[in-house]
């Protein structure tokens, strides 16, 4: 939940030397129109993030995206959207700048499947924050189908397996095709397709065609 560590992601964006595809560089072009400079170099520096990250071991890999999502501003979907929910985009998120537990966690989703990470290790987990006394989520990777999974979470920063996080009490899972009823801090019990989540099937089509939206706040100003 910290602010946007901006001369961080300029060292990153000085460090990586690998060129961006053409549409890298248009998904770029896009941000920086729609939301303005300082967004499209946080989309550059995820880019490169990704890029960078590309041939590195799975525990790399998972450190490095969950490193630097959680530079971003943590907020409230209805004092940035104006809407008690929504699931924005990674490149609505990283556009804005900010976003809640939601975007923290589909972010980095989205960036493990890219690095080459299987769906099937991988599952955005809603859970009750014991702590907080509030709903929140994660994203689980799974070594295994039968492993504890570890968690990548912006209220810790530390990735951990799910049996070290007692103040998490898991509800539900998905991923991109698959729907869990989350009995235990393991695979839960199957309870038919992903796109039984609304929220989940809009995200997934504004994806897909770059649809963005504007925010009620600008952290860039």
């Amino acid at each position: 939940m910290k602010r946007v560590a901006f001369w961080v992601l300029a060292l990153l964006l000085s460090a990586s030397a690998i060129a961006l595809t053409d549409k890298e560089s248009k998904q770029i072009n896009t941000i920086m129109q729609f939301y303005g400079e300082r967004a499209g170099k946080r989309v550059t520096a995820w880019r490169n993030i990704v890029n960078d990250n590309a041939s590195q071991d799975i525990d790399t890999k998972l450190q490095e995206v969950n490193d630097f999502f959680n530079q971003l501003i943590f907020i409230d979907d209805i004092k940035l959207w104006g809407k008690e929910d929504f699931w924005a985009t990674p490149l609505e998120f990283l556009g804005v700048g900010a976003g809640d537990c939601e975007d923290f966690s589909i972010a980095k989703y989205f960036s493990l499947r890219e690095l080459g990470v299987a769906d099937n290790k991988l599952r955005l987990v809603y859970v009750k924050s014991l702590k907080f006394n509030q709903f929140h989520m994660v994203v689980a990777y799974y070594p295994t189908p039968s492993s504890v999974p570890l968690l990548l979470d912006n209220l810790d920063g530390d990735i951990k397996p799910a049996t070290k996080r007692p103040d998490l009490l898991p509800i539900y899972s998905f991923n991109a095709s698959k729907l869990w009823l989350m009995k235990q801090k393991g695979q839960g019990q199957l309870a038919g397709k992903a796109s039984r989540l609304s929220l989940w099937n809009d995200l997934r089509q504004r994806s897909d065609r770059i649809k963005l939206n504007r925010p009620k706040i600008n952290f860039d100003e």
